[in-house]
């Protein structure tokens, strides 16, 4: 457990250092997107820093941007050398070439939140290896990780940071017409940060605080026998039980279903056999 714990990411303003190769990989990467007219936002790593200061160790570049830029964006890694497949159709392609990687991100992983061009529409400028380019609002980067709450990963400090950062400038209506459906985990993220920064609750507008408290009264006070079992939008395995052995409708399998924009897996292109 002790040496588990050693390896943990530790909170730091601290930049890290980029090896040169690594520099020079994914600002090519960005420029080449850029040249082709994809639209994008660097999210990840990058634009937790641009909103909170808070550096972390990062050894990929996440990419975020439509379905349908995809396979142009693939086509232009792979002429840089990378090697590329669809790791999941519902929201993820990867690219790696050597050590590093790249991730295009289109969706949540459960299907329940989908980009379109809104996201990149409100990405802001930042500059990522030099390059001027745009990295994902705050918005968006709160409503991609409201979900991300499993047994082996947990977004909240995430969130409670970038609640602290750009709370008093958030765009809430903006952040509740994302999670439309959901607030429950908004609300739930933010009496987390409530817990975490009792001095700072105030940065939440209070309207806020009320509405969404009103509602969870409203839904206590009233059960909704009607509606579904969502705890596989949250971790579908650690809530398979729920639906293999208690009888649970898998939220998770109906949301993939009818996801309006898979990716086509394609085999991977290996330059080495050239």
């Amino acid at each position: 457990m002790a040496d588990e714990e050693a390896l943990l990411p530790i909170s730091s303003s601290t930049p890290p250092e980029f090896l040169p190769d690594a520099l020079e990989c994914y600002k090519g990467v960005l420029e080449s997107l850029q040249q082709a007219q994809i639209p994008y936002a660097v999210a990840g790593a990058f634009a937790l820093h641009k909103h909170t200061g808070i550096w972390r160790v990062t050894k990929d570049l996440d990419i975020v941007l439509e379905a349908k830029s995809v396979p142009e964006a693939l086509s232009r890694l792979e002429e840089m050398g990378f090697t590329t497949h669809i790791e999941d159709p519902i929201w993820l392609a990867k690219a790696w070439r050597g050590d590093y990687f790249v991730d295009l991100i289109t969706a949540m992983g459960n299907a329940v939140l989908i980009v379109d061009r809104s996201w990149l529409d409100r990405a802001e400028s930042y500059d990522v290896f030099g390059v001027r380019c745009n990295v994902l609002a705050a918005e968006e980067a709160i409503a991609s990780k409201v979900f991300i709450s499993r047994r082996e990963r947990f977004d909240g400090a995430d969130i409670a940071h970038l609640i602290r950062a750009c709370g008093s400038r958030l765009d809430w209506d903006r952040l509740q017409e994302i999670l439309t459906g959901h607030w429950e985990l908004l609300l739930w993220s933010l009496v987390f940060f409530a817990y975490i920064y009792p001095s700072r609750v105030d940065i939440v507008p209070q309207q806020l605080w009320d509405d969404l408290t009103d509602r969870l009264q409203e839904r206590v006070r009233h059960a909704r026998k009607h509606e579904p079992f969502r705890g596989t939008l949250i971790d579908p395995n650690m809530f398979a039980i729920d639906v293999t052995e208690w009888g649970e409708r898998d939220l998770f399998l109906e949301y993939c279903a009818r996801h309006p924009s898979l990716l086509q897996p394609r085999e991977p292109k290996d330059r080495s056999e050239e």
